[in-house]
């Protein structure tokens, strides 16, 4: 799988808009052995509670800027005992994981797969002209 956005982000994204400026966007860690990236996903929720690992970090310093978006570098930490980590999931965060929109998954950052058993790990975005994503 390489990455990838969730169609049902870019058709909010095109629509009434995802927030990613505004809103809490958060990253979840995700188990690919746990969880197969479907388009017909849309969200939090749709990826299980199994597959998740660890707590989601939100991004800092959230940039949308002619239409790519950027955000600070990630840590995570706290991962005692966790399995082999292929890809994260990142999403907005409305309280509610029934309704926190699906925004990308990503298997093929820097820092990406976290090895079974680590503490932590960190994921490092492109520094080339796409960031993390761009439209």
């Amino acid at each position: 799988m390489t990455n990838a956005l969730y169609p049902k982000a870019k058709q909010l994204a095109l629509g009434t808009g995802l927030g990613l400026a505004a809103g809490t966007v958060k990253a979840q860690l995700v188990d690919a052995a746990a969880y197969t990236y479907s388009a017909a996903h849309q969200f939090l929720s749709d990826i299980p509670g199994g597959a998740r690992v660890g707590s989601a970090v939100t991004l800092a310093n959230k940039s949308v800027t002619n239409g790519v978006f950027d955000a600070d570098d990630l840590t995570f930490s706290g991962l005692t005992g966790a399995p082999s980590i292929e890809a994260l999931a990142l999403y907005v965060d409305t309280g509610n994981e029934a309704t926190s929109p699906l925004i990308t998954y990503i298997d093929t950052a820097t820092g990406l797969p976290i090895s079974s058993g680590a503490t932590g790990g960190s994921v490092t975005w492109d520094n080339g002209p796409n960031k993390i994503f761009a439209l």
